[in-house]
């Protein structure tokens, strides 16, 4: 059999295939009032086209655990019971397809309150729905607004608050959770000395710069139902030199989360520092995460231009990562997974509206 066919269990739920989507925003809810945050038709039928599709696992965009934690004022939140409603018609589809639902929590941290990347990509004002955005660190991206430190008070209300909206997840029918500390968001802001200039005990020592991680970990594993599957995004590597977060901290903190209750490493890499070079390639991100499963007992998903079926199945056969993460490809097209079972010769459900058809 195909290695990217065979199912996948992660403590109660079993994925039917290794053909899984990373979180890509939409940037397509409104941003105020009573649907603030909240999904569309749009979110429906772009999840429900690649559940159709055959894929294994979806796990929806970054979805801020409060307002202030979206990239730009169009994110999906999870911080009320409506957005939740909303997330549950499109879990119920996608379970009705054979596909696990999936959600990434995210804050944005000094990467917030931006617009939207067709619109610039650009700070908002608060007459455009803007905000001020927080960091661990008074240290701004380039371009981007100064954050506001966190106090230490600050920190434990952030971490509350990723665990009132794991509590939503498991309301809106998700079976998987990632928690995003990746691309210069919250989390990875802390991980990074190049963001965290902090000298309390959330900065300085690596043990002291992955506190946050563990917390917000520590907080969702404790709603999280012991059955479901906890995953975690990071960046391997800032790109940087010297003096930002490294593949042997990832190495390190993979470790550490195994520890607290996470299931599965998302490994990505880049975003927390500007103007570096990045040598975009087929592939080009695998050997992080390989590196990863090699060294440590955390299963990883690979992820970073995989787009055709023999490329997924040699990562999968050689044993450098457990599931392959389609991103782009999978915005191209949506039977991505389909195309890979002919020309791989595995199954995958085809919904019946389809496949009776001769």
């Amino acid at each position: 059999m195909s290695s990217l066919f065979e199912p996948y269990t992660l403590r109660s739920v079993t994925i039917p295939n290794r053909v899984w989507m990373p979180p890509m925003c939409m940037y397509s809810a409104a941003p105020t009032g009573l649907a603030e945050g909240v999904p569309t038709d749009w979110h429906f039928q772009h999840y429900g086209a690649r559940a159709a599709g055959g894929t294994g696992l979806i796990i929806m965009e970054a979805t801020g655990v409060s307002p202030e934690g979206r990239i730009s004022p169009h994110d999906l939140g999870l911080w009320n019971e409506t957005q939740a409603g909303g997330l549950r018609r499109i879990t119920d589809f996608l379970k009705s397809q054979g596909t696990v639902p999936g959600i990434q929590l995210a804050h944005a941290g000094r990467k917030a309150s931006t617009s939207r990347p067709w619109e610039g990509d650009r700070p908002v004002a608060p007459d455009e729905h803007g905000w001020q955005p927080v960091g661990p660190s008074a240290e701004p991206y380039p371009g981007l607004k100064v954050p506001h430190e966190l106090t230490v008070e600050e920190i434990h209300e952030v971490v509350d608050r990723w665990r009132a909206s794991a509590r939503l997840a498991l309301a809106a029918g998700f079976q998987v959770i990632e928690i995003h500390g990746a691309h210069g968001y919250l989390i990875g802001n802390f991980l990074s000395a190049h963001s965290n200039r902090r000298t309390d005990a959330y900065g300085g020592s690596f043990d002291n710069r992955v506190r946050f991680a563990v917390e917000v970990v520590d907080a969702v594993r404790e709603v999280w139902p012991e059955e479901l599957p906890l995953f975690f995004r990071v960046s391997a590597t800032d790109w940087l030199q010297e003096g930002g977060w490294t593949p042997d901290e990832t190495v390190a903190l993979a470790r550490v989360l195994t520890e607290h209750g996470v299931d599965l490493m998302d490994v990505s890499t880049g975003g927390n520092a500007a103007g570096v070079t990045i040598p975009v390639g087929p592939g080009y991100q695998v050997p992080f995460a390989a590196r990863v499963r090699r060294e440590t007992e955390m299963p990883v998903a690979a992820v970073g231009e995989i787009t055709e079926p023999e490329q997924a199945e040699k990562i999968l056969a050689a044993g450098e990562a457990d599931a392959v993460l389609i991103g782009r490809q999978l915005l191209r097209e949506p039977t991505w997974a389909r195309r890979a079972a002919r020309e791989l010769g595995g199954d995958v459900r085809i919904p019946p509206q389809y496949g009776w058809r001769p």
